[in-house]
């Protein structure tokens, strides 16, 4: 730990790609704004990857410091490749988080990158603060990335109360588990979101109707991460709806779903394909398409703050609590088109109107920097465990 004289706490944070940055910005925002917070950002991984859109630039635009820029991401489509990537993330963290060594490090959410941030600040002995834990995705390896990530932290940020009940009864001290809501509905509430036209304009496109969003990712917890694929781009291929498509995440699988939409969207009109879209464009798209199909968190935590129709496929957000307007369907053709159907249907939309999304209501960043500022750090990394006897009592 820093010496008591020190006026600021040093607080890192780790972002690995566009989706835990766009869930990350206003925490960061009011933590490079806090007194007495001296704020260190170490990008990771996609962010750093052209194929990806080389999103570092939007951390850099945005103006906060970057203490590091760690170089990890292996140009592979194999689960060997993940798994040689957190081996690469460990090697240039442990250098980067050695030579600016923080007071806390906060990481969010489940991707297989954050194990090597974690693993690193446990041999460290840097405590940890973890966002979005006790939630449930049993059709990707996130989940149980997402609990080893909440056994290994000492801070707790969770979107829901029940997910804050399922960390403490992982056997987390319930002083250390603190509701927040999911930070990414901040934008909602904070960010100037874009009109249609403003929208159409920056990306490009008139945004027709029907519209469809869509966000696919490789179900990581089959050994054929695309076994779903076939489905759902059979199902697209036979709607007459626009379609968006935003790219999948950098999971294995992912290079080959690159191709199949790039192949979708060269043989069929009004397919659209974006590498990389920044938050507030992605937020606003929410607003402006009248559904979304897939298999994205988004669809699940972010969609509901709209009343917006989400079709989601398949098993990768299996068990994650979700809102009315969540259309749940197998990984089927006809069914998929079905749901496509209902979701486009006016009526059952407009019975969306008013629903309250479980995840929050916009106001988690300032939770997250007060309880990051303040907390006291004495004694943090020594956890008391839950007495057998709670743990017998537990239901």
């Amino acid at each position: 730990m820093k010496d008591a004289m020190q006026a600021k706490r040093r607080i890192g944070v780790v972002t690995t790609s566009r989706a835990d940055y766009s869930h990350l910005y206003w925490p960061l925002r009011e933590l490079a704004a806090h007194p007495d917070v001296d704020l260190g950002v170490f990008v990771v991984g996609p962010h750093l990857a052209p194929a990806f859109g080389e999103t570092v630039r939007q951390i850099e635009q945005d103006g906060f410091p970057i203490q590091a820029r760690v170089e990890c991401l292996l140009h592979s489509d194999t689960d060997t490749g993940m798994a040689k990537t957190i081996g690469v993330a460990i090697l240039g963290l442990a250098d980067a988080l050695t030579a600016w060594r923080p007071d806390l490090l906060l990481l969010i959410a489940d991707r297989y990158e954050m194990l090597a941030p974690a693993c690193v600040a446990l041999a460290l002995r840097i405590p940890i603060a973890h966002i979005e834990g006790g939630e449930v995705s049993q059709g990707a390896i996130d989940d149980q990335v997402r609990n080893a990530l909440t056994k290994l932290a000492h801070l707790h940020f969770t979107s829901t109360e029940t997910a804050r009940h399922r960390v403490i009864a992982m056997g987390e001290e319930p002083w250390r588990v603190h509701r927040a809501g999911a930070p990414s509905l901040d934008h909602l509430r904070r960010s100037q979101l874009l009109k249609r036209h403003e929208l159409e304009a920056r990306l490009g496109l008139r945004i027709t109707s029907p519209s469809l969003l869509v966000a696919w990712h490789p179900v990581t917890i089959l050994r054929d991460t695309n076994k779903e694929a076939d489905a759902i781009f059979d199902a697209l291929a036979a709607t007459t709806a626009q379609l968006i498509f935003v790219y999948p995440n950098t999971d294995a699988g992912s290079i080959a779903l690159i191709e199949r939409t790039r192949a979708l969207a060269s043989a069929r009109p009004e397919t659209h394909v974006f590498v990389s879209l920044d938050a507030v464009t992605y937020w606003s798209l929410l607003g402006h398409v009248n559904a979304m199909v897939g298999n994205s968190s988004s669809g699940i935590m972010e969609a509901a703050s709209f009343g917006l129709p989400v079709v989601n496929v398949g098993m990768r957000q299996q068990g994650r609590e979700r809102a009315r307007n969540v259309i749940d369907v197998a990984a089927d053709r006809e069914v998929i088109l079905e749901g496509i159907r209902q979701a486009l249907n006016p009526d059952w939309s407009a019975s969306l109107a008013g629903m309250e999304n479980p995840y929050g209501n916009g106001t988690a960043a300032e939770t997250i920097a007060r309880v990051l500022a303040t907390v006291a750090l004495d004694d943090i990394l020594i956890k008391q465990p839950t007495p057998v006897g709670e743990i017998q009592g537990i239901e």
